[in-house]
């Protein structure tokens, strides 16, 4: 009987058995955390809401957009959306042009820059120009920082632009970072249409944004949701599959998209045929992403609801009254790994305190003494997105097993948008086997 299990309740999860529920499939989707959502998921604190990390969206997010489309969500009250703009603090200003169509409202803005000089504006649009020539695509990969290098790229526009945007996508330094992965992330948000580089900021916790919605669509379509219930195991029933869970219940399904992190899948699949993707699994190495929170008096308020920070830890603040309500709370996140990690909570919430009075020094006196703060570290946030990085393909080599998640083979690096394209690009591929009369 079809039946299909989905094991794991963040974005790729989620899309998956969403998609699967729009079709009337059978689904059942198990998280074993109380919440669903993942790495994008909010909780409850002093009185506040805070989320797990600060997610951007982009306009060119076409899968992440179709499914907030599909659970219902009112873009409009849901999202705040920017027209491209990078404002580093202080000093660098990047605004596309917006009466421009792709790619020249881009290299047009880079050519306008605010904080370069005329040759490091040049450089900047000589970059793009060859890498769109090329077709974004390298011969062979290699990191960033040597790819910017071989195109003469100076120091500080690597600075203020190239390495805010790898830290923002990739989560991973220029040093280490795929440069064939970050060129697909400009090809996608920058070069197609003028809108796909429009930044889409939440205006509510991201659990009531993706989550809930999606969880409430997919029961609607009378697919099951299960928190707060591991799968212990999964073992082969002729050519179906039985899932043991925490509560000690098991069931037989006849197929399970598997969308938990990595390094769970040996786990999971230890009773199963050796699965090549096991090996790639364990090899990958990660990224953490941390985010202080520090609540100032509900008067305090930025210029933008986002700015980057060119000297310190922390990389972007986000002044939460301007997008959900909770007014003088900035969010400051910090990217990849650092020295940052070797400080005590409350030394690194003073020192993110007094970079954000360098930052803004027409505020530095209210900056200074944050009322409360609240650090949240996620230290597997992301996969390390390094050169040539093997990632694991969506079908297991077992039929009607298959793997989900922003790690699995794609363009994309470990974002929203890429979870929710493995997500879905699995349920699909299954829903084809069915029309097709096959398992895959």
């Amino acid at each position: 009987m079809l039946h299909v299990a989905v094991i794991g309740g963040g974005c790729a999860g989620l899309a998956a058995a969403a998609r699967l529920a729009e079709q009337n499939i059978p689904v059942t989707l198990f998280e074993a955390a109380r919440q669903l959502g993942g790495r994008a998921r909010s909780l409850r604190w002093n009185g506040h809401t805070l989320d797990n990390g600060q997610h951007i969206l982009l306009g060119a997010y076409s899968e992440t957009l179709s499914l907030l489309k599909l659970a219902g969500v009112d873009q409009a009250k849901a999202l705040l959306r920017l027209p491209l703009q990078l404002t580093m603090q202080p000093g660098f200003e990047l605004r596309a042009c917006h009466s421009l169509p792709a790619p020249l409202h881009i290299l047009c803005g880079l050519m306008l820059a605010r904080g370069l000089s005329w040759r490091e504006r040049w450089f900047a649009v000589r970059f793009m120009s060859r890498m769109r020539l090329a077709g974004f695509k390298l011969g062979q990969d290699q990191s960033l920082a040597e790819l910017l290098e071989i195109q003469e790229q100076p120091e500080k526009l690597t600075r203020l632009l190239w390495e805010p945007i790898c830290l923002a996508a990739l989560n991973t330094p220029i040093a280490k970072a795929s440069a064939q992965v970050f060129l697909n992330v400009l090809r996608d948000s920058f070069l197609q249409t003028r809108t796909d580089s429009d930044m889409l900021l939440a205006k509510q916790d991201l659990s009531r944004l993706l989550a809930l919605p999606l969880a409430e669509f997919i029961k609607k379509k009378q697919g099951r949701v299960e928190t707060a219930t591991a799968i212990d195991s999964i073992a082969l029933a002729g050519e179906a599959f039985e899932l043991e869970d925490s509560k000690g219940r098991s069931a037989v399904y006849s197929h399970v998209i598997l969308a938990v992190p990595p390094f769970r899948v040996a786990q999971l699949t230890s009773s199963l045929p050796a699965l090549t993707a096991v090996a790639s699994c364990e090899t990958m190495r990660y990224q953490p992403i941390c985010t202080v929170y520090l609540q100032y008096d509900a008067g305090l308020k930025l210029k933008l609801p986002m700015t980057g920070l060119r000297q310190g830890m922390g990389q972007w603040v986000f002044d939460r009254g301007q997008l959900d309500g909770q007014h003088g709370l900035l969010a400051v996140v910090i990217s990849a790994e650092g020295s940052y990690q070797n400080l005590p909570q409350e030394q690194l919430a003073s020192a993110i305190a007094a970079e954000l009075g360098r930052a803004f020094p027409q505020l530095a006196e209210k900056l200074t003494a944050p009322l409360w703060h609240k650090v949240i570290t996620e230290k597997r946030a992301t996969f390390a997105c390094t050169p040539g990085l093997h990632r694991p393909k969506m079908l297991s080599g077992i039929r009607g097993l298959y793997l989900a998640g922003d790690y699995v083979a794609g363009d994309y690096p470990a974002t929203m948008e890429g979870a929710a394209r493995s997500g879905a690009n699995a349920a699909r591929h299954l829903i084809q086997s069915l029309q097709q009369g096959k398992i895959s």
